[in-house]
């Protein structure tokens, strides 16, 4: 009888304990919402995302889309050899054509001069929405009057300018922020927000009551950051920040292969934000911005 009430008084206390913190016997999340995923690196094209969509699948995922280079870390384009970027750009254009979950995000070099201009043209004309440039990587200044006529081409073709925002380099949002200013006509996604950095971007509220300076054309995807964030003692103030410049100017990205879809939407559901907050992110936001 001893045995059946200590039994009794510790079920009692477990359901009462699952009560007070629901995540302590919840199983993962499941979302009901589309997810887009803007960040994806193939670097061995079909193979890479046949390998995605298996990680994904097994963390019972399916996202409906996904933004796809086939560049990244060493194998960045670099400027000087243009035919080469024309080519890769053209491998994975054609791998996306034959997928309609696939977005090619393709590349170029603002180093390339009229080359590059002439491939940013070529590629928009192949229905080409996004592309993506990385300072870093590619050796190049974000001050440079080369990039400046780069991206207000983009704009006139309407085609998104997605750039890497991880402040690997000094003055990385700052140099960003001046250029979204001077090329207001163009759309640019800011990737990872700024990295650990991402307060700076709090100034946003505060610019766009500047006459002319709305500021509308600036997006932000939040791979890695928000794994940093989630769960963390800065977990609050980067939920301000996602507020300040605006729920509806964010979309998701999980930086495969470094980083993993699954874990990326296991930190954005830790976040306090409401769920049509969360919803917007996954996938409502992008589907608005690349017309989807």
């Amino acid at each position: 009888m001893k045995r059946a009430l200590t039994s009794l008084l510790l079920l009692f206390s477990c359901v009462a304990f699952a009560e007070e913190n629901p995540r302590a016997s919840a199983s993962p999340p499941v979302f009901d919402t589309p997810v887009f995923d803007i960040h994806v690196h193939l670097h061995d094209g079909a193979e890479s995302l046949r390998e995605y969509r298996a990680a994904a699948e097994s963390a019972g995922l399916a996202p409906i889309g996904l933004g796809a280079m086939w560049f990244g870390g060493p194998n960045q384009a670099q400027a000087g050899d243009p035919d080469d970027i024309r080519a890769r750009n053209d491998a994975l254009i054609g791998m996306a054509a034959s997928d309609p979950a696939v977005m090619p995000i393709a590349t170029v070099h603002p180093y390339d001069g009229q080359a590059a201009l002439d491939e940013l043209e070529r590629i928009a004309g192949r229905g080409v929405k996004v592309i993506k440039l990385h300072a870093h990587t590619q050796r190049f200044d974000v001050d440079d009057p080369r990039l400046l006529a780069l991206v207000r081409k983009a704009g006139e073709l309407g085609v998104v300018v997605l750039m890497d925002n991880a402040n690997i380099v000094a003055g990385d949002s700052e140099n960003l922020f001046s250029l979204a200013i001077r090329a207001q006509g163009t759309k640019f996604v800011f990737a990872h927000i700024g990295g650990l950095n991402f307060r700076f971007w709090n100034i946003l509220p505060l610019a766009r009551t500047a006459e002319g300076l709305a500021l509308e054309n600036v997006y932000f995807d939040i791979s890695g950051t928000v794994l940093l964030a989630a769960d963390s003692p800065i977990e609050e103030e980067f939920v301000w920040t996602l507020r300040n410049v605006g729920i509806d100017s964010l979309i998701l990205g999980s930086d495969y292969p470094q980083l993993s879809l699954a874990d990326t939407l296991e930190a954005l559901d830790k976040l306090d934000l409401s769920d049509e907050e969360k919803a917007k992110i996954r996938g409502g936001n992008a589907r608005r911005l690349f017309g989807l």
